[in-house]
C-alpha cells in the first residue's frame, strides 16, 4: 500500500550494516532487485533501466498498475539508517513546502526498506529534460524554487547529517589520497605542495567569512534538475548536508566572469522573493570550487574497488591525469587570490 504519510524515523538508530561478501553490489542481481521490491508490494512488469548513479544503484521500471517508478538501492556502510530517515524527513517538508522534488513513498508506513543486505527507498520518476543552465528564464525559475527551498530548510536542522568545512571536504580527502597510492610517486610532490596550498587558502577564506549553515541538498548541480512541464523538478538528496546557503547555488553559474554575474543577478534575485541571502557567502564559491575538487579525487579513490568506477573512470588510474590535476589545482589556487563575485551595482 503506497500513502504519502510522513515517515516517522528513530532518530537514535545509528546502525550501519556490515559489509561482507554478500553486501557487494555485485550481489545486487536483476533477480535481487526484483525480489527486493515484490518484497514491498510493488511488482515491476517492465525491465530494469539502469539510471546515471555511481555511489548508489538506481533503476527505473514500470509496475503491473502502469506507475513508473525509481528504486534506489542505498551504499551499505555510507550513511547510517538515522542518516537515510533525516534526508528523507527533509524530503517531505520540501514537499509540503511545494518544492518540486523526488521523496521517497511511505509503503505499508515505512519510506525505508530492508532487503537481504540492502537499504532501498522507491520513488516516482519524474520524467523531463536536461536543465539548461544557459536558459535565463529557466534559470530564474530555478532561482525561486531554491529560494523557496531554503526558506523551509531554515525552518529547522539536520541532527544526524555532516556539515559542510575544509575538515571533512578538504583535510580528509587529501589524508585519503596520500595513502592511496594512487597518485604516481613522480608527481606525488608537485600534487601535495599545490594541495595543501589551495586548502590552506580556501581555510583561511572560509575562517573569515562567518556564516550560519542550514540544511542543504547538497549537490545542486544542474545534472540534478529535470525539466518538466510544470517547470524543473530536483532529485538526488543523497549528499544533503548542512553548510553556507551559497553550496546550493554556486554550482549553477558557468563561463566568463561576465557571464557567472549575470546568473548570479538573475539567481538571487528571483531566491531573494522567499529567502534572505548573506552577499558574504559570495566570498566562499571558489573556496567551495576548491573543496569540491578535493574530494571528488578522494571519493573516486575510496571507491576503486568497486567495479564500476575502474569501468567508468579509467583515466583516474593514469600519470596523465594526476598532470592535469596539478594544473586544475593551480588554476584555482589563482581563483582563489582574484576578487569574488558580486552583484552587478545599478
Amino acid at each position: 500500500m503506497v500513502n504519502d504519510t510522513v515517515p516517522q524515523p528513530n532518530h537514535d538508530d545509528g546502525e550501519r550494516y556490515p559489509v561482507g561478501a554478500e553486501f557487494h553490489y555485485q550481489s545486487l542481481t536483476p533477480d535481487h532487485i526484483l525480489d527486493a521490491i515484490e518484497s514491498i508490494g510493488i511488482y515491476p512488469e517492465s525491465g530494469l533501466l539502469a539510471l546515471n548513479s555511481y555511489e548508489n544503484r538506481v533503476y527505473q521500471f514500470r509496475c503491473d498498475q502502469g506507475e513508473k517508478y525509481v528504486v534506489k538501492f542505498y551504499r551499505p556502510e555510507r550513511w547510517s539508517k538515522a542518516q537515510i530517515l533525516e534526508e528523507h524527513e527533509f524530503s517531505y517538508e520540501l514537499d509540503d513546502a511545494e518544492v518540486p522534488l523526488a521523496f521517497p513513498l511511505t509503503i505499508n508506513g515505512n519510506t525505508l526498506h530492508h532487503y537481504q543486505g540492502f537499504d532501498f527507498a522507491l520513488f516516482k520518476s519524474i520524467g523531463g529534460r536536461g536543465f539548461e543552465v544557459d536558459n535565463l528564464e529557466q534559470l530564474e525559475m530555478v532561482g525561486h524554487f531554491i529560494g523557496r527551498l531554503h526558506q523551509c530548510s531554515r525552518r529547522s536542522q539536520f541532527q544526524h547529517r555532516p556539515g559542510c568545512s575544509p575538515e571533512l571536504l578538504g583535510v580528509e580527502p587529501i589524508q585519503w589520497l596520500a595513502q592511496s597510492g594512487h597518485i604516481p610517486d613522480s608527481l606525488q610532490e608537485a600534487f601535495f605542495t599545490i594541495a595543501h596550498q589551495v586548502l590552506d587558502t580556501t581555510n583561511e577564506i572560509w575562517q573569515s567569512v562567518p556564516t550560519k549553515h542550514i540544511r542543504l541538498h547538497g549537490d545542486l548541480h544542474p545534472s540534478n534538475i529535470l525539466w518538466t512541464p510544470d517547470g524543473p523538478g530536483f532529485v538526488d538528496l543523497d549528499d544533503a548536508r548542512s553548510g553556507p546557503a551559497v553550496q546550493d547555488l554556486w554550482m549553477m553559474l558557468t563561463g566568463d566572469r561576465q557571464q557567472k554575474t549575470m546568473q548570479l543577478d538573475i539567481l538571487l534575485e528571483a531566491y531573494g522573493e522567499f529567502s534572505d541571502f548573506d552577499m558574504k557567502e559570495l566570498k566562499l564559491i571558489e573556496p567551495l570550487r576548491a573543496l569540491r575538487m578535493l574530494n571528488y579525487n578522494a571519493w573516486i579513490s575510496r571507491r576503486w574497488d568497486d567495479p564500476a568506477f575502474p569501468m567508468h573512470f579509467p583515466w583516474f588510474n593514469t600519470h596523465k591525469y594526476w598532470e592535469g590535476q596539478i594544473l586544475a589545482f593551480k588554476e584555482q589556487l589563482a581563483a582563489l587570490n582574484e576578487a569574488p563575485l558580486t552583484l552587478t551595482p545599478y
